[in-house]
């Protein structure tokens, strides 16, 4: 990796850690840069486009992230059932251990989906894809394109709020608790 290509993740890496901690809007450009230990012009060299720009580059680089790992729970499971309570469990560890488990997909949709049509468009292709592969996999199992679409989306949605509970409340009971309801989100 060249010393160009270190600064840019280390940047990426430091804007996705810093939108989980404290979102989009209160995250500095300057605060991005000292964290990442990038020299002050390499940002706009990386992305001539600004904090949006990096935004998007975050939100791309977490839902690639999560998609392998959905991908790889998927295939490793029985079942969605299974391969949900996996990821969910995953997620249960690093908010236990402080790892400060968070996604900057969801902190970067709730601030900013009304107000970039660049983040909206990458938030929403990334929650498109998640729940894409959920789908399929519903389908795999004997579900209808129309109601595995629903499950999954519903499930999605669950994970995703449960996150935001457990971050708020510092313990993982909220995903605990969609945990033991995943039966029913999937049943029909």
């Amino acid at each position: 990796m060249s010393k160009g290509d270190a600064t840019r993740e280390r940047m990426v890496e430091s804007a996705t850690r810093l939108f989980m901690a404290q979102g989009y809007a209160a995250t500095g450009l300057k605060q991005i840069i000292e964290e990442g230990q990038a020299p002050r012009g390499s940002l706009y060299f990386h992305f001539p486009g600004g904090k949006e720009e990096l935004a998007v580059a975050v939100v791309e680089r977490h839902a690639e992230h999560f998609t392998l790992q959905l991908t790889a729970a998927l295939h490793d499971s029985r079942d969605v059932e299974t391969a949900a309570r996996r990821m969910i469990a995953g997620l249960a560890q690093l908010v236990e251990g402080g790892a400060g488990a968070g996604c900057p997909v969801g902190a970067v949709a709730f601030e900013m989906a009304e107000r970039s049509d660049a983040l909206r468009d990458a938030t929403q292709q990334a929650f498109s894809g998640w729940t894409g592969l959920l789908a399929a996999a519903l389908v795999d199992a004997g579900a209808s394109k129309k109601d595995a679409q629903r499950r999954a989306r519903v499930l999605l949605c669950a994970i995703e709020g449960a996150l935001v509970l457990s971050r708020s409340a510092g313990d993982a009971g909220p995903l605990r608790d969609v945990s033991s309801m995943v039966p029913a989100l999937l049943s029909a």
